[in-house]
């Protein structure tokens, strides 16, 4: 599933195309993605004017003239994207083409049909099921050693599934996680509430750090996930742990003793990679 580096990607490129547009048609192919999509979606969303694209979590939150926030998520395989000119006959899996004043044609295209859509009053954002009880962005500044301090005492889960918990921190996913405890050189399967202090210090820049990072390399190109333009991203090529399995460590691994091989293992049924000997 994209996170939130690929979903950040795709807000920035439909940010240059969208935002001040009009939607001038939308064709519906479907009642439904993940969930039905709003009664009227499309003829709800037809004339109005995006005034910005945001982002909380992993999800692209467009909002739109008359108080309407247009909610999208991504899901597994979900992509939107861009073309400058008229939009030829869609395609098997293209679900919904939105047309922009300017002759701008935006589709969104989901194989696997994981991903959402909502139409809803900004008034609703707070409450909205998707949004309501997401911890702090981690880019954002509410995301501090003290909060995730705080957000981790007591608990006697592993660090690697406390971070996954979208209440704790929004929008970290299982690739960077992976890539943050590493650089942070914090073992995936320490109890959470142990890492507060000094550890908490070290590891919120390093989960800044890395987020940035892959923003700024495009996102990752794992699965189905391409940007809204369709260049691939190229973070993974960075990765320092993700995906290496018994490959040497980059910090650690130079001296050829297995100690200093990546490891794999299996937390909550999602692969974690990590160094045994830097990570504790």
């Amino acid at each position: 599933m994209p996170e939130l580096p690929e979903v950040e990607t795709v807000r920035r490129g439909l940010a240059l195309k969208l935002e001040g547009r009009v939607l001038a048609r939308v064709d519906q192919y479907r009642p439904d993605l993940r969930f039905p999509l709003p009664p009227d979606f499309a003829a709800s969303l037809t004339g109005r004017r995006i005034l910005s694209l945001d982002r909380r979590a992993k999800y692209i939150l467009a909002r739109l003239e008359g108080g309407l926030v247009w909610l999208i998520h991504l899901g597994m395989s979900g992509r939107m994207l861009v073309q400058p000119g008229p939009a030829g006959a869609p395609g098997t899996h293209d679900h919904l083409v939105f047309h922009t004043d300017d002759g701008c044609v935006v589709t969104y295209n989901d194989a696997r049909r994981f991903g959402a859509m909502d139409l809803f009053p900004e008034t609703a954002l707070e409450t909205h099921p998707m949004l309501a009880g997401l911890g702090p962005e981690p880019l954002g500044n509410g995301f501090s050693e003290a909060v995730l301090s705080a957000r981790l005492a007591g608990r006697r889960t592993p660090i690697k599934a406390a971070l996954l918990d979208q209440r704790i921190v929004a929008g970290l996913g299982n690739i960077y996680v992976c890539e943050a405890l590493f650089r942070a050189g914090i073992a995936p399967d320490r109890l959470a509430a142990t890492v507060a202090g000094a550890d908490a210090a070290r590891l919120v820049p390093v989960i800044r750090d890395v987020l940035t990072e892959a923003i700024a390399a495009g996102g990752s190109t794992l699965r189905d996930f391409v940007q809204s333009d369709g260049e691939l991203g190229y973070f993974q090529h960075n990765f320092r742990v993700y995906g290496r399995e018994d490959e040497p460590c980059q910090t650690c691994g130079h001296d050829g003793d297995p100690a200093g091989l990546i490891r794999r293992i299996t937390q909550a049924g999602r692969s974690t990679f990590y160094c045994g000997r830097c990570q504790r």
